[in-house]
């Protein structure tokens, strides 16, 4: 069963990957887990759209100023979608 829920986590973030590139009009083979996301070129406006459609397709609530100030990595930003929408499915 752990294998599933690997697999499923896996696939979750990929369908992030996929909305943080369409979002945030960025290549999606040049989008990498590790990328800075200060490096991205990603403008403030445009951070929030990726959130927004984060929140709408999953209705799921990420705060701006908690849970994204420490965000650095990509990987940072799927690992908080992540957990939100898990703990959403849980629930």
């Amino acid at each position: 069963m752990r294998n599933d829920n690997a697999t499923d986590n896996e696939k979750l973030e990929e369908e992030l990957l996929d909305l943080v590139a369409e979002e945030g009009m960025i290549e999606r083979d040049a989008l990498s887990r590790d990328a800075q996301l200060a490096e991205l070129d990603i403008a403030s406006a445009d951070f929030i759209m990726i959130l927004m459609a984060i929140e709408e397709k999953y209705g799921i609530y990420i705060s701006v100023d908690n849970e994204m100030a420490d965000l650095k990595t990509v990987q940072d930003l799927l690992s908080v979608a992540s957990r939100k929408i898990l703990e959403q499915s849980e629930a």
